[in-house]
């Protein structure tokens, strides 16, 4: 196994993380933003007001990107299962 092998490996299960988390992240994101504005708009300043809604959010995405998220997986081990033959020979 050469160095661009490892290296192509490397950028590929990056690459994999950054696609999988991506959505839920984003969902952070966005619903952190917002209820940031809130809190500045109305000088509420409770840390669960911003916890809660997040947590909802994320867990929606989970349900709705899971089987996504899942497969995608599936596939890059499935791809990296192919690949041992080739990388020890």
């Amino acid at each position: 196994m050469d160095t661009a092998t490892v290296i192509d490996l490397g950028r590929q299960a990056l690459w994999m993380t950054i696609l999988i988390s991506a959505p839920m992240l984003l969902v952070a994101l966005i619903v952190g933003l917002i209820i940031g504005i809130f809190q500045a708009a109305t000088s509420i300043n409770e840390q669960t007001l911003s916890f809660i809604p997040k947590l909802v959010a994320i867990g929606l995405t989970a349900a709705v990107f899971g089987s996504w998220m899942i497969n995608s997986l599936v596939d890059y081990t499935k791809i990296l299962y192919g690949r041992i033959p080739g990388l020890f020979g």
